[in-house]
């Protein structure tokens, strides 16, 4: 492609990627109310109140952010996508290949992830915090926009802390890995998951407990992928091929 021709195929698909994002906002608005309920749901079960809202625009405001982020995680994997129809002239078949299956795995994982949090992880959270807090005789005062803030940022960590198995796998897949180097530098990884768990959640020891145990199952998951799927594979082709 020319240089232009190259600018026209990115308008294309910036167009298309904002296209899908605007129909998951539509679908997104129409179940907002819904996704805001489950995201609620947790500081209800262990409060037993509603949330409070520190100004009539903060509903709003927390209704639209709830209704984009949800938007985007929907439209994420068509926006993938597209990013990878761009890029993809530079790519070899096989690396083309891997792209194609890694996008909605990586989907399924991150949405796995943010909803375990949501159901798992923030009940038995929120509970430790509240108790520690009525031990130490401190009453939280906790809005609505505190909430969901640190509801969807702890989402978004759990999210990506769920793509474990897929990099494992995808590593592999380019050779950059195998099933050896993946059990020689276990302890390394499991080390390296604990700092990743303690720098992007909450101070409290359970949650971080409650990443780095479904993360270091994932990479035992992920090395398990990469037998079946990867080393088997060439080990057969190897054997034909002698």
């Amino acid at each position: 492609m020319s240089f232009s021709e190259h600018l026209d195929e990115l308008r294309k698909r910036l167009i298309l990627a904002i296209a899908g994002l605007l129909v998951a906002m539509i679908g997104s608005f129409c179940i907002g109310k819904q996704i805001l309920w489950g995201l609620k749901y947790p500081y209800g079960l262990v409060y037993g109140e509603d949330l409070a809202a520190m100004g009539a625009v903060d509903p709003l405001m927390m209704y639209f952010r709830v209704c984009l982020y949800s938007a985007l995680v929907v439209a994420g994997p068509w926006i993938l996508y597209q990013i990878w129809a761009f890029v993809s002239v530079g790519l070899y078949e096989n690396e083309r290949h891997i792209v194609m299956r890694a996008v909605p795995f990586s989907a399924v994982l991150f949405v796995g992830g943010a909803l375990f949090f949501v159901f798992v992880v923030s009940i038995p959270m929120m509970r430790f915090f509240h108790a520690f807090n009525q031990w130490l005789g401190i009453k939280e005062i906790i809005t609505l926009q505190n909430h969901i803030r640190f509801m969807t940022r702890m989402m978004l960590v759990f999210g990506l802390g769920f793509q474990m198995p897929l990099v494992v796998l995808v590593l592999a897949k380019v050779g950059v890995v195998s099933v050896g180097t993946l059990k020689h530098f276990r302890r390394h990884v499991i080390v390296a998951i604990l700092i990743f768990a303690a720098v992007f959640t909450s101070p409290s020891p359970l949650d971080q407990v409650l990443l780095a145990l479904p993360m270091w199952l994932l990479y035992e998951l992920g090395v398990v992928m990469v037998y079946l799927f990867v080393q088997r594979k060439r080990e057969k082709e190897e054997g034909e091929a002698s």
